[in-house]
């Protein structure tokens, strides 16, 4: 049996970040098992990439939800990236932090350490920011975030609508996050910059790291109640490695809470049924499930109106493939929205609770709903999709057999609380008004979806139930919490309760979800509980 001082389950944002940070003593000896491969597919690091990625299972795993009660019983697909640098590699490469509130509202609740004031070093520390002049980013970090590599007259006819409805332009990374603005990237001249290629590229030719790919954790080993290794599989053959210092799950709200079950940490009963013995009574693994829920507001533009669906056909895209060659800029650097606005729904809001993801370009959705494919549509497009960035629903992972290889049980439970149902109505009727705002108004022809014939809230709901899905943030089953928190599977410092040496640092240990795309914040996280872990060492080290 190899041993090592840590092991760290999953090579994705979180991942990436611990096997860097771990190794730069030199010291410290780190296995990184990720169940996916290498991240060698050019589709990864062309940024526009993604729309291949998000449905490819060499580098996807490709979840399939539960009959969904909330969406008429759909089985919604969720991407999650099976390859180095796990989702990082495979996402639509938006670079938002949250708001300074999300992590107020974790401090509240009694986790120590977790206040916004406490997690911003990390945001910087992680941080490469090209622009200038941006007050409270960082400079010189491992995650590169730059500007779009062009702007587009309708998108800057949506920030200019916005600004009319009241929003400010501005960086909706800062102190206030209401307002309107292009999205900022993790690109770098003009290649995607995953966790892959930003922390782990730089820490591969460290002789105290080993990464070892298509490494299926099965499950976590225990002496008494103290992990001391992983088995997992690879090429058919089942292998093991011990971990004198500590385990590490970073697989994400999917796999972290499917790997305890299968070693035995969750909810006994449950346990019990799949004929796993109980190492710890953690009722709250896999439950407390959140995501972000989008729906779209599509319209057709006016014949001639500059849109992404001309630029990715005929001469226009062989141009554009030799715009990224030369410059790399252009159609090929397109993440997956071009305008950002955050908008509060009701007044008496404090901070804003919708988040819009907007690009001139519409899919064909026909195509996209039968084979997967993210297909443009050949006439002009604009598509505005918001999202409730905080919603009140809550889902579970559960495994549904002792084999690791096995599918979890995923249940979304979308719009199951009224509050996401009236912020879901909300948020397209506000779309519609930002259409309809000039100078934005002036390239409309007409809307597409929903369509004039939807006017009332049962009409928008209807369509929302019917349309909506996952923008890819899922969050909250390994949930962080107080001792005194019967639901809480780890504690302020990430450490499984009922067991020694384990640790969850990823996207599942948010309490709640963050006001935003989740990539940055998990790459904070993991910065952050980096710290912890070499201290905790330390400490062992001296005592």
């Amino acid at each position: 049996m190899a041993e090592f001082d840590y092991i760290i389950v999953g090579a994705g944002s979180a991942g990436c970040v611990l096997a860097n940070r771990l190794t730069e003593d030199g010291k410290s000896t780190v296995l990184l098992l990720e169940a996916g491969g290498k991240d060698s597919s050019m589709m990864i690091h062309i940024p526009v990439g993604y729309a291949t990625t998000l449905k490819d299972p060499k580098v996807n795993w490709l979840y399939e939800t539960e009959p969904d009660p909330g969406t008429n019983d759909r089985v919604h697909t969720w991407p999650r990236g099976k390859v180095l640098g796990g989702s990082s590699s495979i996402n639509g490469l938006l670079y938002i932090r949250g708001q300074r509130q999300d992590y107020d509202g974790w401090a509240q609740l009694g986790l120590r350490g977790w206040s916004y004031d406490d997690l911003h070093p990390y945001f910087l520390r992680s941080q490469n920011q090209e622009r200038e002049g941006m007050d409270g980013h960082g400079k010189g970090g491992p995650l590169n975030v730059s500007d779009v590599t062009e702007k587009h007259p309708v998108s800057d006819a949506v920030i200019e609508a916005g600004q009319k409805l009241g929003l400010p332009h501005r960086d909706v990374n800062g102190e206030d996050q209401e307002g309107v603005a292009y999205y900022q990237l993790t690109v770098k001249n003009g290649r995607r910059w995953s966790a892959a290629v930003a922390y782990l590229n730089p820490a591969k030719k460290r002789s105290n790291l080993t990464i070892e790919t298509k490494a299926l954790a099965a499950r976590v080993l225990f002496d008494g109640k103290r992990a001391i290794g992983v088995e997992y599989t690879q090429n058919g053959r089942s292998m093991t490695a011990k971990a004198n210092r500590e385990v590490i799950l970073a697989g994400g709200a999917i796999n972290s809470p499917q790997l305890l079950e299968l070693s035995g940490i969750g909810e006994p009963e449950r346990l019990k049924a799949h004929g796993i013995e109980t190492i710890s009574a953690l009722p709250g693994v896999g439950e407390n499930l959140q995501d972000h829920f989008v729906m779209g507001v599509r319209y057709r533009m006016k014949p001639g109106t500059p849109s992404v669906n001309q630029q990715s056909r005929g001469l226009a895209m062989v141009g554009e493939v030799v715009k990224y060659l030369v410059q790399r800029k252009g159609l090929l650097t397109l993440s997956a929205a071009h305008v950002a606005a955050f908008i509060k729904t009701r007044p008496e809001l404090a901070t804003p609770d919708v988040q819009y993801h907007i690009l001139p370009a519409t899919m064909n959705l026909q195509k996209m709903t039968e084979t997967g494919d993210m297909e443009l549509e050949k006439e002009p497009g604009i598509t505005i999709a918001p999202c409730q960035l905080r919603p009140e629903s809550r889902g579970s992972v559960h495994i549904k057999s002792s084999k690791h290889d096995m599918h979890p049980a995923i249940f979304p439970n979308y719009l199951a609380d009224p509050l996401d149902q009236q912020t879901a109505i909300a948020g397209l009727r506000w779309g519609r008004e930002l259409a309809a705002q000039d100078p934005l108004a002036q390239y409309i022809d007409h809307e597409i979806e929903p369509g004039d014939a939807v006017q009332s809230d049962d009409e928008f709901l209807a369509y929302a139930r019917e349309t909506g899905g996952t923008i890819y943030h899922p969050v909250g089953t390994c949930k962080m919490g107080t001792e005194g928190d019967k639901m809480a599977v780890v504690d302020d410092q990430l450490r499984v309760y009922g067991v020694d040496g384990l640790r969850v640092v990823d996207a599942s240990v948010m309490p709640r979800l963050v006001s935003g795309n989740t990539n940055a914040p998990t790459i904070a996280i993991a910065e952050k509980a980096s710290d912890m872990i070499r201290a905790a060492a330390k400490e062992g080290a001296t005592a």
